[in-house]
């Protein structure tokens, strides 16, 4: 049975990918900061981790190694978001947001390169629209995700000697915690609670488009009709693409 590592994998996005994988016969480890509700059975290990705190991190890949015969894929889907102006946007927010978008991910990344080269098996990084291309109201958090996806096409390059795959899937808007308050954190919030969103996904649909992408050998998947329009605007005309994303972001 192959096994998928999966952060953030007690939400939405997380829970349906892997659902998805589980159907296919997969064991999903999935971390998260709270995996109550989530129960462990033969293809499903809950570990709670904040993958933010090194001890934790090391702890939950132990335990990972020791219990599962191979790791064939990791998910880093982890994450936070930011929707405000920079103005208004605070220096430990921008902090918090590479702590868990960036630097969490890439810890991940160098615990489990030995046991990923050894399955020939897959890094996918969720980015985000706001990974390739600007996003109103989101400096730090386009920031972030630029960073994640630069650091996992760069490493394509070391891997595949090894055999290992680096993919890019980049959602646009996936609901997951619509209408969710963040005044309360300095201006985090859970992914999927913008209210300013222009197409969301549901995350089952989400979840499929990724792991159709995963299937068909692509190394950069733009998941879903508005994530595939942003794709290509941007790189035919970024300055075509700019005006477009401030007039529906705007007036959303």
């Amino acid at each position: 049975m192959k096994t998928a590592v999966i952060t953030g994998g007690a939400g939405g996005l997380g829970r349906a990918l892997a659902q998805a994988l589980q159907e296919r016969g997969w064991c999903t480890v999935l971390l998260d900061l709270d995996v109550t509700g989530l129960a462990e059975t033969n293809n499903q290990l809950p570990i709670d981790c904040d993958l933010t705190d090194g001890g934790q991190l090391d702890a939950a890949v132990e335990q990972i190694v020791r219990s599962r015969p191979s790791i064939d894929l990791v998910i880093y889907n982890a994450g936070v978001t930011s929707v405000a102006a920079f103005q208004d946007t605070f220096y430990a927010t921008m902090r918090k947001l590479f702590e868990v978008n960036y630097f969490s991910a890439t810890a991940l990344t160098r615990a489990l390169l030995h046991p990923v080269r050894a399955a020939r098996g897959t890094h996918l990084a969720i980015s985000s629209v706001a990974g390739f291309a600007p996003l109103y109201h989101r400096t730090a958090y386009a920031a972030s995700k630029h960073a994640l996806q630069g650091f996992f096409t760069s490493l394509r390059s070391e891997e595949a000697p090894h055999g290992v795959r680096c993919v890019i899937a980049a959602p646009s808007f996936v609901a997951t915690n619509i209408g969710a308050d963040r005044s309360a954190k300095g201006g985090l919030a859970r992914p999927g609670s913008a209210g300013d969103a222009i197409g969301s996904m549901k995350p089952g649909e989400a979840a499929a488009h990724i792991l159709r992408g995963l299937d068909r050998g692509a190394t950069m998947i733009p998941v879903g009709r508005v994530a595939w329009m942003a794709w290509w605007i941007n790189r035919l005309s970024p300055r075509l693409y700019r005006h477009l994303m401030e007039r529906n972001i705007r007036k959303a």
